[in-house]
Formats: structure tokens, sequence, C-alpha cells
């Protein structure tokens, strides 16, 4: 998932911010009990994440796709004091895990986790949002894009997560649902109108769209 050289990656990690100890406890924790630990965003994609939370300063912040809490936590840091953080899963096997992380943190009052559907649970939400995070199945991204977008504040961002698909997008052999939904969403970012957009190869590429 990561297109640099290691040791490009270990020094730029080593020269960026150190994550949190109970950070780190997710982190450990993750990779030694819970199924497909490669889902976790990290010490540097979750810096990246703390670091534009805290560019922005969000009010609301909408995350779609909880995991075990790391990125949600990340995304927290950035928060203004009245913030909010709505977190979205569907994955019940891990919920309690995930609430005694949140429940440890400085934002356990702050941070509301849902175990839903987010394509039924969005339409429900009367929120207008700072700040979306998409790290979830990646048939629906799209969908999501769709859902958020007139919620989003002008100047507020939409980041998602593994567009670049371990490198599949670019492999013109590769013709599975979620690679072609990669490409889709790609495309559909970077030819909205309504949407400045970049795509940064961070890990397995995060794809921001400013909303103009």
């Amino acid at each position: 998932m990561n297109f640099l050289p290691n040791e490009i990656m270990n020094y730029a990690e080593l020269h960026t911010d150190s994550e949190s100890p109970l950070l780190e406890k997710i982190k450990r924790e993750t990779h030694l009990e819970v199924l497909q630990p490669r889902m976790l965003s990290g010490p540097f994609q979750g810096r990246f994440l703390s670091f534009i939370s805290h560019l922005i300063k969000p009010r609301r912040i909408l995350e779609i796709g909880t995991y075990t809490g790391y990125s949600a936590l990340c995304l927290a840091e950035g928060m203004v004091e009245d913030g909010k953080l709505i977190t979205l899963d569907v994955n019940e096997e891990l919920e309690r895990r995930v609430r005694g992380y949140f429940e440890a943190s400085p934002w356990r009052e702050r941070i509301d986790y849902r175990i839903a559907d987010a394509s039924n649970e969005i339409p429900k939400l009367d929120e207008t949002w700072d700040l979306v995070f998409i790290d979830a199945d990646k048939k629906n991204y799209v969908n999501y894009f769709h859902l958020v977008i007139d919620r989003v504040r002008s100047g507020g961002l939409i980041l998602a997560d593994n567009v670049l698909w371990s490198g599949k997008v670019l492999d013109e052999n590769t013709t599975d649902r979620e690679t072609q939904t990669m490409r889709e969403y790609n495309e559909l970012i970077h030819r909205d109108d309504r949407v400045d957009n970049l795509l940064l190869p961070i890990r397995d590429g995060i794809m921001i769209a400013r909303k103009k």
C-alpha cells in the first residue's frame, strides 16, 4: 500500500510528530488481535489527518468507516471545543473494543459512534459538515460522495482513503468492481466543478476534495 521506498517513508516518519500513547495502544492491539490490520490508518497517515483537522478546526466531522477508531481519534484532535464527530460502521464485533478506546480519549463526550449502514444513516443526519472522511466499503464511495456533498460547507473538505487501491487503478487488466469504483470515484471528483481536488500518494492514496 506504500508507493514510496521504505527508506524514504521511514525518514518521513522519523521527522513527523509521534502518535499519542492511546493511538499507539490501538495500533498495537489492532495488529495483534483484529483481522485485517492493514485497514488501520497508522501513524503517518494519522498525523496527516490530525494536521488537516487542526488546519480547518472543524465543528462537525463525519467519518464513514470506523474500524478500530484510530482515524476518528486523529480527526478529533483538531475539533473546536464545541465540536462533534459522528463515525459510522457496520461491524458490531468491534463495537465494544472501539467504545473502550473512545471512552479513554479526551473526546469521549464529543464522539458519536454508531453501528449503522452509512447509506441509510447519512440522510438522517441534519448537519453541515466541515470535514468528511470516507474509508469504508469501496463500492459505495460514489454514493457516499453524493450523499454528503450538498451538506458540506463552502471551504469544507471531503477526504477519501485508498483511492490508488494498491496501484490497481493503473492496471488496465484489473476490472474487478472495487477497482472500477475507485477509478470512477477519482474521475468524478476530478471533473466535479463544485470542488477543487488533490490526489496525494500518501500510503494507499488520499483524494482531497475542497467544496468551493
